[in-house]
């Protein structure tokens, strides 16, 4: 009977395994990781002049593409809309969503779905027309505000305005590009997104960029990151260890241009780890030793990524403020890799 009980155990835990790792054995067989990113958020996600995208979320396909299939260009990108980003992820229509989404209780507890670790701090702002003198948003009482469909901004923003007295009257948009062109166009007095994101359409949408002005008050935390699927475990635990990798990386100075040196020369035991100069961290997921490696030459580490996506270097020269590493007053943290 023991015996017995043994082997249904041992079959059940390889049932298990092999279904845990279901979505790493298809990218590896179709050769292609396909990624779930926005139709266009300047930043995060937007296609350049010659169609190709490029983004922090884009970075992180490229980094993910490159330490699973050893190539940061094979990789299919998916635009989606707020209202099909999660159907797409919940079909199998994508392998990860990377679509600067926020991360909440509801969307933990009944999507099916499994949120990844936070890969860029947040919080819901206001763009107005500067010639509107609106210095506050308690200004905007009464006003008409642009907003998404099928987010959390739609939400927050009734939320707000019931617990603060401010009557708005929100403007319902299914796609992001027309609630833009709505916006610029002069039909509504203020816009509701992410701070970053308002960022992003003022200095690629506006017909003038220095008409507009995005208030300097948040009305909510909106940490962004990665989606994947429930009872894929091997894949979620990539995607973690991706994230902290990146981390990891910019803490210990490995960039992308010094990775591969660093990789053969470093004497530090945690660069060597997080190399797989030595150490196990590829194989106990699948992956090559060097899996890291490759992932940090094909963009960089985080800090990397942000500046020339939505820091300094990018469109949005934003300031790392909570983004910063933890050593540097932020919030970013890569657990031990140990």
């Amino acid at each position: 009977m023991k015996g017995t009980v043994l082997v249904a155990l041992g079959l059940l835990a390889a049932s298990a395994c092999a279904g845990s790792a279901a979505t790493l054995d298809a990218v590896k067989q179709r050769g292609t990781l396909v990624c779930g990113v926005s139709t266009g958020f300047a930043g995060f996600s937007a296609p350049d002049s010659q169609g190709n995208f490029r983004g922090l979320d884009v970075d992180y396909c490229r980094a993910l593409a490159a330490g699973v299939l050893g190539d940061p260009n094979k990789v299919r990108y998916v635009a989606l809309t707020a209202q099909n980003r999660f159907t797409a992820l919940q079909s199998g229509e994508i392998d990860v969503l990377y679509r600067n989404s926020t991360q909440t209780y509801l969307r933990g507890t009944t999507l099916g779905l499994r949120q990844g670790p936070i890969n860029f701090y947040d919080g819901q702002g206001f763009v107005v027309r500067k010639d509107a003198g609106v210095k506050d948003i308690r200004a905007l009482n009464g006003a008409t505000v642009c907003v998404a469909q099928g987010t959390t901004h739609e939400v927050t923003l009734g939320d707000y305005g019931r617990a603060n007295n401010i009557d708005w009257k929100p403007l319902v948009f299914d796609r992001v590009d027309t609630m833009y062109q709505t916006f610029f166009g002069g039909r509504c007095d203020a816009m509701t997104q992410d701070a970053s994101a308002l960022a992003g359409a003022v200095a690629t949408a506006a017909p003038n960029a220095a008409d507009y002005i995005v208030l300097p008050q948040t009305i909510s935390k909106e940490p962004l990151g990665p989606f994947t699927r429930n009872g894929d475990e091997v894949w979620s635990d990539i995607i973690t260890w991706l994230h902290y990798g990146l981390i990891e990386a910019e803490e210990l100075g490995v960039t992308q241009a010094n990775a591969e040196e660093m990789a053969k020369s470093s004497a530090s035991p945690a660069i060597q780890r997080l190399l797989g100069t030595s150490g196990d961290l590829g194989s106990r997921l699948g992956l090559d030793n060097k899996w890291l490696l490759l992932a940090i030459k094909a963009g960089g580490n985080y800090g990397e990524i942000f500046e020339r996506n939505v820091g300094q270097q990018g469109p949005l020269k934003l300031e790392r403020g909570l983004n910063a590493l933890w050593s540097k007053g932020g919030l970013m943290y890569a657990l031990p890799f140990k």
